[in-house]
C-alpha cells in the first residue's frame, strides 16, 4: 500500500485540517493534503469519516464526465459473462490487517486447489510478495497456480475498483474472435492508486497479454453490480445518486454499449444497515436462471426486508428461481451470506463467529439453503462444493469475501496442442469503409491467449476473404496496431486477416467483419495479388473450376465458376498486367 497522489490542485489548496476521530487511527490519514493509507491498516469497504470530508472539499463534478472521459465503447460484439462461468484465476489486493490477509491466504487455497484456478495476487513490492507468498504457502495453496503483480493499491476492496472482464468479438467459434477486455469506471472512493489498477491491470498486468480497457465514464462501485451471462444485470440506485449527470436512462443504456446487458435498477439499502448500500451484500445469480437472495427472519418488516422480498418476487417473475438465505444486522455490522464467491465448482461461502449469529443457526441456515441451490440436477446433493470460511473481520468492515476479489473469466480459445489456441479480433475496417491505394490506414487488432501471445501474422483479401494471397506483415511482434500503406488492388471485396501464435505452438485466427473498398479498377483475375495475370494464377483458377465448391473464381459473380468466368479470365491474361 503506498501513499496516493495529491488530489488536489497545489499546497495553497491543500493545507487544511481536518480532525482525525481516534477510531481512524487505523484507517487512512492525511499527510501534507494528501490521503494515505498506511500499510496494514483495516481501511473499510465504505468511506470513512476522514475521506467523506476531503471530498466535501475536493468534490467531484456532478457531471462524471468532465473527470473521466467515457464513450469508447468495446469494438465488435460482446458478451458480460456471470461469475458462475469458467473462471481462469480470481484476482486480489494483498491489503488489509493481518487477519484480513488470512482469510485472503485460505481463499487462495480453495481457488487453486477445489477452484482449479489461478490466484492473482497484487503485492505493492518485492518485499511484500515474499512474506505474502509464505503466508499463502503455509496456508496450503498450490503456490504453481498463485501468480503475484508488483502494483501498489490503496484498499483490499478489488471488487469495487475492478477490472470487471467482458468478452470482445464472436464467441465459441474456435480460433477466432472472443478476446478478453476490460471495463473500467471512476472508483467512488478518493483512493487513486485503487482507482488506476485496472487501467495498469489491463495492457501491463499480464505477460504479452494487452487487454482493451473500456472506460464508461461513470462514478461506480463494482459491488453494486450483479448479472448473468444472458445479458441481465442489476444495481441499486446508489448508481445514479453517484452520477447525477446521467439519468436513469443514460446508465442503462452506458452499461448496454460497453457490456450488452440491460440493467435493473433497484432500491438500497439504508445505510443504517449497510453503509456500502452495494447490491452483491443481498444478491447472488448463480446460473443463467437461479438467484440467492437475502431474507431478515429477525427483522421482518424493515426496509432491508422489503427490499429483499420485492426483489424476490420481481426475480421470480423474470424466469429465475429464487433461494433466500438469512441475514442479519447487529450492532451496525451487516451479516450476509449472500456475499459468496464462485469459482469454477468452488463456492466460498462466509460464516461466522459471532455468538448471535451461532446461537441463531444461521450458519448452519445459510449452508443448508445455498446447498439446495447449488443442486441443479436436483438429486439433494450440491453439484460443487462448499467451504464455510469465517468472515467476520470483514463485515465489521463493511464486506465480505465477495468484496475482496475479481473473477478473471477463462479464455475463450478452443482447445489446442498444448493448451488453448490464441483469439484474435481485428478492430478496425468493421463497418463500410473506402480506403485509396497507397494511404496509409491504422490496422488495429486485440489478441488473447490462455498462456502467452507469440507473434501475429496479417494478411489480405480481395475476394471477400476466400483466399488471402498477399501478406501484409509476417512474424511481428503483437503490437496490437500497424499501420498499412492500402495496396493497389481496387476492388469491393477486400478484407484484412489476423493470425495468432501462441507458444506452444497453437494458432487462431479472425478477419474484419464486412467487405471494404478499394478505389481504382480491379483486376479479378490476379489471383495471387502480384500485379499480373499469369500461369500461376491460371493454376489457382484451375483449381477452383475444377472443385465447383470455392467461389475464389467466380468473377462475374453468378455463384459459379464456369465457361464464363474461363472467358474473363483469359481475357485479363491475353493483357498480361493488370488495367
Amino acid at each position: 500500500m503506498r501513499s496516493s497522489l495529491a488530489l488536489c490542485a497545489g499546497l495553497a489548496v491543500c493545507s487544511f485540517a481536518i480532525a482525525q476521530p481516534a477510531d481512524l487511527v487505523q484507517g487512512p490519514r492525511l499527510e501534507n493534503g494528501r490521503l494515505v493509507f498506511p500499510e496494514g491498516a483495516d481501511i473499510p469497504r465504505s468511506m470513512t469519516q476522514l475521506e467523506r470530508e476531503y471530498m466535501e472539499l475536493h468534490p467531484r463534478s456532478a457531471d462524471p464526465f468532465t473527470d473521466r472521459v467515457g464513450g469508447v465503447r468495446p469494438p465488435g460484439p460482446i458478451a458480460c459473462p456471470g461469475e458462475y462461468a469458467p473462471s481462469q484465476g480470481i484476482l486480489m489486493a494483498w491489503e488489509g490487517s493481518t487477519a484480513q490477509n488470512n482469510i485472503l491466504a485460505t481463499m487462495c487455497r480453495h481457488i487453486t486447489t477445489t477452484g482449479n484456478a489461478d490466484a492473482y495476487v497484487v503485492v505493492d513490492t518485492a518485499g511484500e510478495q515474499t512474506s505474502a507468498s509464505t503466508i499463502i504457502s503455509n496456508a496450503g495453496a498450490n503456490m504453481t497456480r498463485v501468480k503475484f503483480f508488483i502494483r501498489g493499491t490503496d484498499s483490499i476492496w478489488i471488487r469495487d475498483y475492478g477490472p470487471r472482464f467482458i468478452y470482445v468479438g464472436t464467441r465459441n467459434v474456435p480460433g477466432q474472435g472472443a478476446v478478453r477486455g476490460i471495463v473500467d469506471h471512476e472508483y467512488n472512493r478518493p483512493r487513486p492508486n485503487d482507482d488506476a489498477f485496472p487501467a495498469w491491470f489491463g495492457p501491463s498486468g499480464f505477460p504479452t497479454k494487452k487487454f482493451g480497457v473500456y472506460d464508461l465514464g461513470m462514478v461506480h462501485g463494482g459491488g453494486n453490480y450483479h448479472l448473468d451471462s444472458v445479458g441481465r444485470s442489476f444495481a441499486t440506485q446508489l448508481i445514479q445518486n453517484e452520477n447525477l449527470g446521467l439519468s436513469a436512462s443514460d446508465i442503462v443504456n452506458t452499461w448496454s454499449d460497453f457490456q450488452n446487458v440491460n440493467t435493473t435498477i433497484m432500491p438500497p439499502f439504508p445505510t443504517s444497515v449497510d453503509s456500502t448500500q452495494h447490491i452483491d451484500m443481498w444478491m447472488q445469480i448463480i446460473s443463467d436462471n437461479r438467484v440467492i437472495i437475502s431474507d431478515w427472519p429477525n427483522n421482518v418488516g424493515s426496509t432491508q426486508d422489503i427490499i429483499c422480498d420485492n426483489a424476490a418476487t420481481q426475480l421470480a417473475g423474470m424466469g429465475y428461481t429464487v433461494f433466500r438465505a438469512p441475514a442479519r444486522s447487529l450492532s451496525g455490522v451487516h451479516y450476509t451470506y449472500a456475499n459468496m464467491v464462485i469459482c469454477n465448482n468452488l463456492v466460498l461461502l462466509p460464516t461466522y463467529t459471532n455468538t448471535t449469529m451461532t446461537s441463531a443457526g444461521h450458519n448452519a441456515q445459510a449452508l443448508a439453503a445455498v446447498q439446495q441451490a447449488f443442486d441443479f440436477d436436483g438429486n439433494g446433493t450440491s453439484d460443487k462444493t462448499i467451504v464455510q470460511v469465517p468472515c467476520d473481520v470483514l463485515a465489521s468492515s463493511a464486506g465480505v469475501m465477495h468484496c475482496i476479489v475479481m473473477h478473471v473469466p477463462a479464455h475463450a480459445g478452443a482447445t489446442g496442442i498444448n493448451g488453448q489456441v490464441p483469439t484474435a479480433h481485428v478492430s478496425t475496417l468493421n463497418s463500410g469503409t473506402t480506403l485509396t491505394p497507397g494511404q496509409s490506414f491504422p490496422l488495429t487488432w486485440l489478441t488473447d491467449d490462455d498462456k502467452n501471445i507469440g507473434t501475429i501474422d496479417i494478411h489480405f483479401s480481395a475476394n471477400g476473404g476466400l483466399s488471402f494471397p498477399l501478406t501484409v506483415a509476417a512474424n511481428i511482434a503483437d503490437s496490437g496496431t500497424l499501420s498499412w500503406t492500402v495496396p493497389n488492388h481496387p476492388g469491393a471485396n477486400a478484407r484484412i486477416r489476423v493470425t495468432v501464435r501462441d507458444l506452444d505452438g497453437n494458432s487462431g485466427t479472425d478477419m474484419n467483419d464486412v467487405n471494404f473498398t478499394i478505389t481504382g479498377t480491379p483486376c479479378p483475375a490476379d489471383l495471387n495479388l502480384d500485379s499480373m495475370v499469369d500461369d500461376s494464377d491460371f493454376v489457382a483458377f484451375a483449381g477452383a473450376y475444377d472443385a465447383f465448391e470455392t467461389l475464389l473464381g467466380d468473377f462475374n459473380g453468378d455463384g459459379f465458376t464456369d465457361d464464363a468466368d474461363f472467358v474473363i479470365f483469359a481475357g485479363a491474361y491475353d493483357n498480361l498486367t493488370c488495367p
